[in-house]
C-alpha cells in the first residue's frame, strides 16, 4: 500500500494540481475551525475569485486513514453538481496538507442565530428548509448520505441561495453501518447501527428535523447536557418537537414527520420537496432580506465592541500616571499569523467577515494539531501580557509620548461631530443592552431596529471616514524622533510588519476593501477554536475513534471469514469436480473394456460360425464316402447311388439345423454378455453416485460446521466489543460526572475564597495590562503605516492606510473581546458567594448526573438485550439456512437418483427390446428358410453355454458307418 500523500497512482494524482497553492492563493484570512482543521477565506490571483480553502493535514497517528478521508472528501465533492451543494473549485497538495478549494459563502444558519440571539422566523426556515431538501434529493438519489446535516453546514451566498456544506462525514455507499456525525442530530439508528444493522438516506432527514428545532430554539435537543448522554437519550426516548406554541401546525406536522422514530415511517426526501410546509408561498428575498440584517447586525456588534475598547484606552489614558507602569512590553510581530488572529472581523469591510461553516462539534476523522497562535489565544488575558519582555525605559517613555499623540489626533473629533457621536453612543449603549449581551429579553421589533441602525449607520460612515483623514493625516513622533532607539524599534517592527505591505497593497488595489462579506462575527471563530479544544470534545472523539476501530475489527473479521468460507468453497467444489472426473474416467474405461469385449465376443462368434460352415464342405463327406463305397464296391453298387443321395440331403438339412441352431446359441450368449455389462456399467455408476453423495453430505457437515464456528467467533467479538463500549461508556460517564463535580466544587472554592476589596485591584491590574497591549498594537500599526508610505504611490495612500485603519480596528475589536472577557471571568470568580443557590446547584447537578446514570444504565441494558436477541436471531437464521441447505441438497440427491433409477430401466428396456427384436428377426428368417422355430430354440437352450465344442467330431458322428449294422435290416 502506498504512503499517505503518494501521488504515484494516477487516479490520485488526478485529484491534486500540480501548482503550488501558496502562489495562487492569497489574503488568507481563517473563517472557520474544526477537527479537521481550518477554513481559510482567500482570493485567486489568477480569476481574482473568492474562494474558501480548506486545509486538511494527514500528519500524525492514523495517517493513512486521514488520508483516504481526504480522498472520499475530494472524490465526493468533485462528483456534485447541483444548485444547492458547495461548488468545488479545485484541490492542491503542499507538503503534508491538502487544500481544498470550494465556493465562498457568506456564512452559516449558525451564525444567523448566533449573531441575532434568537430564533429565525417560520418563513425564514421554510426557505432554508427548501433549500436542504432539494440538496438532500439530490444526494439521495446518487446513493449518498450526508450524514451532518445541522445549521452549522448548511451554508448561504450573498444571493440568498442554500448550499450543503461539509461533506467530511458523508458516506459513499448506501445502506451504511458507520458511527458518524455530530451527537446532538444523530438519528437513533445511526447510533445504534453497529448494534442493528445499516441505515439509509432517511438519517438527513432526521438530522433535518433536529436542524428545525435548533432554527426555531436556537439549540437543538438534548444541548445543555453532556454529548455522550444526549446519545442514550436520542436512543431511549421518544422523538423530541417543538416546545413553543406560536408555532404553525404546518411547521409542526413537518417536524413531526421528519423525527419518526421508525425510519420506516420516516419520509423520504424527495417526497418532502411536496410537503405543505415547503410549497407554501413565501416571499422570493426572505434569506436575502435575513442575510442583509444580519450583516448589519454584525456591524453593529463590532462598532459596539470597537467603541467600548476605545472608551476604556481613553479612561486608561487619563489614569495612566497614577497607575505607574512596572514593565513594557515589546511589539508582537503580526506578520504570518495575522490572518488568523484576525480572520472573522469585518466592521473595517461594508460588507462584514467571512465564513464558511465549520462543523467544530462533528465527530471527525482527522484531529487537528493546533498552532501556536491559537494555543495563545487560550491563555488568559493577563499571562499573555505578562509574558512579553521588557524595553528599557527610554522606549517606553517615547512609547507613551506616542500613545498620548494618536489619542489625541485619532479619537478627539471636531465639535460639529460630537453630537452625532454621543447619539450613536446612546443608540449603541440600548442596543448592547438588549443585543451584544446575549440577554434574552432581546427585543422582536424588526422595524424599529433596522431605523436605528440605518440611521447610526449613516454617521458611523460618514464619522469614520473623516477619523481615518485625521488619522492618515496626524503627525506622528515616529518621524520625529532622533535617537537610535527608534531604527531599533523601526529595524524589530519591519521584521513583524512587511509580509503584511503587499497583501495591504493588493487588497486595495485589486479588489477593494469591501469584498470581505460575512455574517460572522470575531466571536463566532474564537468560540470555534475553543470548543475544539474542550475536554468533552476529545472525549467524544475518543468514543467515536473506538466504536470506528470496532466497526473496523468487526469488518475484518467477516472479510477473513467470508475469504476463509470461499476458500472452503473452493476446496471442496475442486474435490468434488475431481471426484467427478476420477468417476468418469473409471466409467469411460469400462465402458471402452466393454466394447472390447463384444469386439472379441463378436470376432470369436464369426470365427466359430465360419469354423462350422468349413466343416460343413461336401468335400470332406464326399471322401469318407467315397472310401466308404470304394471298399463296398463289390457289393453295394447299386444301392450307394440312392443311398448316397438320400444321406447327402439329410446331412445337409441336418447340418443347416445345427448351424441355425448354432447362431441362434451365439446370439443368446452375445445377448447374455450385453446384460451382463450393462449391470456391471449400471452397479459401477451406482456406486459412483453414491460415493459422490457422501462427499456431498461431508462437506454440507464440514461447510456447517465452519459456519458455525464462524458465527461463534463473529458473535464473541461482538459480546467483547459491547462490553469495551460499555466499559468506555460508564467511564466517560464517571469521568463527565467526577469533572462536573469537581467543576462545581472548585467553583465554589473560589467564589468563597474572593473577597470583594480585591475586585478593584484586579481589575486595575488587568486594565493596565490590556492598555499596554494597546500601546503595542499602536506602535506597531504606526511602524507599518510608515514602511507602507515608504513604498507606495502618493495617490494609493489614502486607501492603504484606510486599510490599515480597518486591520488596526480588528485587533483593537479583538483586544476589547479578550478584556471584556478577562473582567466578566474575574468577576465571576470574585463577588458570588457560597449559599443556598449553591447548595440547590450540587443537588441539582447530583441528580442530573444520577438520572444521566440511570438512563446510561437503562440504555446499556437495552442494548445488550438487542445484541442478545440479535445473536439468537441470527443462530435462527444460520440454523434455517443450514437446514434449507440440507434439503436442498437431500432433494438434489433424491433427484439424481431417481433420474438414475429411470435411466437404468430405460436402458434395460431398450437392450431388452433389442434383443427381443433381433430374435424375432432371427425366428422369423428362420421360418422363412423352412426350420422349425420351436426345434431352433430347444436346440439353442440345450447347449446353451458350450462356445468351444470340437466341430469335426460332430460331423463324423454324422456320417454312414462301413458296418452292416449302421443299416436297418432290410434297407439293402
Amino acid at each position: 500500500m502506498p504512503r499517505p500523500g503518494s501521488l504515484k497512482d494516477p487516479d490520485i494524482a488526478e485529484l491534486f494540481s500540480r501548482h503550488d497553492p501558496e502562489k495562487i492563493f492569497e489574503d488568507l484570512r481563517e473563517i472557520g475551525h474544526g477537527s479537521f482543521g481550518a477554513v481559510y477565506y482567500a482570493r485567486c490571483n489568477l480569476t481574482k475569485e473568492i474562494v474558501a480553502i480548506k486545509k486538511m493535514s494527514y500528519l500524525g497517528k492514523q495517517s493513512e486513514e486521514k488520508w483516504q478521508d481526504i480522498l472520499k472528501e475530494i472524490k465526493f465533492l468533485k462528483q456534485l453538481d447541483h444548485p444547492n451543494t458547495i461548488e468545488y473549485k479545485g484541490c492542491y497538495k503542499r507538503e503534508h496538507t491538502a487544500w481544498l478549494v470550494m465556493e465562498y459563502c457568506v456564512g452559516s444558519a449558525s451564525d444567523i442565530i448566533e449573531v441575532h440571539k434568537r430564533p429565525l422566523r417560520e418563513e425564514e426556515i421554510a426557505a432554508i428548509c427548501e433549500g436542504v431538501v432539494c440538496g438532500l434529493s439530490y444526494l439521495h438519489s446518487l446513493g449518498r448520505i450526508h450524514r451532518d446535516i445541522k445549521a452549522g453546514n448548511i451554508l448561504l451566498t450573498e444571493n440568498g441561495t442554500v448550499k450543503l456544506a461539509d461533506f467530511g462525514s458523508a458516506s459513499i455507499k448506501c445502506p451504511a453501518n458507520s458511527f458518524v456525525g455530530t451527537p446532538y442530530w444523530m438519528a437513533p439508528e445511526v447510533i445504534l447501527a453497529m448494534d442493528e444493522g445499516q441505515y439509509d438516506g432517511k438519517v438527513d432527514v432526521w438530522s433535518l428535523g433536529i436542524t428545525c428545532i435548533e432554527l426555531a430554539e436556537r439549540k437543538p435537543p438534548y444541548f445543555n447536557m453532556n454529548a455522550m448522554s444526549a446519545l442514550y437519550h436520542i436512543a431511549q426516548n421518544d422523538s423530541p418537537a417543538l416546545s413553543a406554541p406560536e408555532w404553525t401546525d404546518t411547521f409542526r406536522y413537518f417536524v413531526e414527520a421528519c423525527l419518526q422514530k421508525n425510519a420506516q415511517d420516516r419520509p423520504s426526501s424527495t417526497r418532502l420537496l411536496s410537503h405543505p410546509y415547503i410549497t407554501r408561498p413565501r416571499s422570493p428575498t426572505v434569506l436575502v432580506d435575513l442575510i442583509q440584517r444580519t450583516k448589519a447586525a454584525v456591524r453593529d456588534l463590532d462598532n459596539l465592541n470597537y467603541r467600548k475598547m476605545k472608551k476604556i484606552l481613553m479612561v486608561d489614558g487619563d489614569n495612566e500616571s497614577a497607575i505607574g507602569d512596572s514593565e513594557e512590553a515589546p511589539e508582537e510581530p503580526s506578520g504570518g499569523d495575522s490572518s488568523k488572529s484576525n480572520s472573522a472581523t469585518s466592521e473595517h469591510s461594508a460588507a462584514g467577515a467571512s465564513s464558511q461553516s465549520s462543523s467544530s462539534g462533528s465527530l471527525r476523522r482527522r484531529p487537528h494539531a493546533m498552532n501556536a497562535n491559537h494555543q495563545n489565544q487560550q491563555q488568559p488575558v493577563y499571562q499573555q501580557y505578562n509574558h512579553q519582555p521588557c524595553h528599557q525605559s527610554r522606549a517606553r517613555t517615547i512609547a507613551r509620548k506616542r500613545a498620548r499623540k494618536w489619542y489625541n489626533s485619532c479619537w478627539c473629533v471636531r465639535r460639529d461631530d460630537s453630537a452625532d457621536d454621543y447619539v450613536n453612543r446612546d443608540v449603541l449603549r440600548d442596543y448592547a443592552n438588549r443585543d451584544s449581551l446575549g440577554d434574552e429579553g432581546y427585543s422582536d421589533d424588526y422595524a424599529n431596529r433596522e431605523a436605528i441602525r440605518e440611521a447610526q449607520r449613516e454617521r458611523e460612515r460618514e464619522r469614520q471616514a473623516n477619523e481615518y483623514r485625521e488619522y492618515v493625516n496626524a503627525p506622528s513622533t515616529w518621524h520625529d524622533t532622533g535617537d537610535d532607539n527608534r531604527n531599533t524599534q523601526r529595524r524589530q517592527t519591519h521584521r513583524g510588519v512587511s509580509n503584511n505591505v503587499s497583501a495591504a497593497i493588493s487588497l486595495i488595489s485589486e479588489h477593494g476593501a469591501n469584498n470581505f462579506a460575512t455574517i460572522r462575527t470575531t466571536s463566532i471563530v474564537t468560540k470555534q477554536q475553543k470548543e475544539h479544544n474542550q475536554e468533552m470534545h476529545e472525549q467524544m472523539s475518543g468514543y467515536k475513534r473506538m466504536r470506528r476501530e470496532h466497526q473496523a475489527a468487526l469488518l475484518k473479521l467477516e472479510e477473513r471469514c467470508k475469504a476463509d468460507v470461499d476458500a472452503h468453497k473452493a476446496q471442496l467444489d475442486r474435490e468434488y469436480d475431481a471426484l467427478l472426473q476420477q468417476l468418469s474416467r473409471d466409467l469411460e474405461r469400462l465402458q471402452t473394456k466393454h466394447v472390447q469385449e463384444l469386439e472379441r465376443k463378436q470376432k470369436q462368434n464369426a470365427a466359430a460360425e465360419k469354423k462350422l460352415e468349413l466343416s460343413m464342405d461336401d468335400a470332406t463327406p464326399k471322401r469318407q464316402r467315397d472310401a466308404t463305397l470304394q471298399s463296398q464296391k463289390d457289393n453295394m453298387k447299386q444301392a450307394e447311388a440312392a443311398d448316397e443321395a438320400r444321406m447327402v440331403r439329410s446331412q445337409r438339412e441336418y447340418l443347416e439345423l445345427e448351424l441355425r441352431r448354432y447362431k441362434r446359441r451365439r446370439m443368446l450368449a452375445l445377448h447374455h454378455k450385453e446384460q451382463e455389462l450393462l449391470r456391471e456399467e449400471l452397479n459401477k455408476r451406482q456406486h459412483q453416485l453414491e460415493q459422490a453423495h457422501a462427499m456431498l453430505l461431508r462437506h454440507h457437515e464440514k461447510t456447517q460446521e465452519l459456519e458455525y464456528r464462524q458465527q461463534k467467533g463473529v458473535h464473541a467479538l461482538r459480546e467483547e466489543q459491547l462490553s469495551n463500549q460499555h466499559a468506555t461508556e460508564l467511564a466517560n460517564q464517571r469521568d463527565y460526572m467526577q469533572r462536573a463535580e469537581h467543576e462545581l466544587r472548585k467553583k465554589h472554592a473560589l467564589q468563597l475564597k474572593q473577597q470583594p476589596k480585591s475586585l478593584k485591584q484586579k481589575e486595575m491590574q488587568i486594565r493596565k495590562q490590556f492598555r499596554e497591549t494597546c500601546k503595542i498594537q499602536t506602535r506597531q500599526y504606526k511602524a507599518l503605516k510608515a514602511q507602507i508610505l515608504q513604498t507606495t504611490p502618493k495617490e494609493q495612500q489614502k486607501e492603504v492606510i484606510k486599510s490599515l485603519k480597518d486591520e488596526k480596528r480588528r485587533k483593537l475589536v479583538l483586544l476589547g473581546e479578550q478584556y471584556d472577557q478577562s473582567i466578566s471571568e474575574m468577576l465571576q470568580k470574585q463577588t458570588v458567594r457560597l449559599d443556598e443557590s449553591q447548595m440547590m446547584e450540587c443537588q441539582q447537578l447530583k441528580m442530573q448526573l444520577e438520572h444521566e446514570l440511570d438512563m446510561l444504565s437503562a440504555y446499556q441494558s437495552k442494548s445488550k438485550m438487542q445484541a442478545e436477541a440479535q445473536r439468537n436471531r441470527e443462530r435462527r437464521e444460520l440454523e434455517e439456512r443450514v437446514a434449507v441447505r440440507r434439503a436442498l441438497l437431500e432433494q438434489k440427491m433424491e433427484s439424481e437418483c431417481a433420474q438414475f433409477l429411470a435411466e437404468r430401466g430405460e436402458r434395460t428396456r431398450m437392450l431388452h427390446e433389442r434383443h427381443e427384436r433381433e430374435l424375432e428377426q432371427f425366428d422369423s428368417e428362420s421360418a422363412r428358410l423352412g426350420f422349425s422355430a420351436m426345434a431352433i430354440a430347444e436346440g439353442s437352450r440345450e447347449g446353451y453355454g458350450e462356445e468351444e465344442q470340437s466341430l469335426s467330431g460332430s460331423m463324423l458322428s454324422l456320417a454312414h458307418s462301413n458296418s452292416s449294422a449302421s443299416f436297418p435290416a432290410g434297407s439293402l
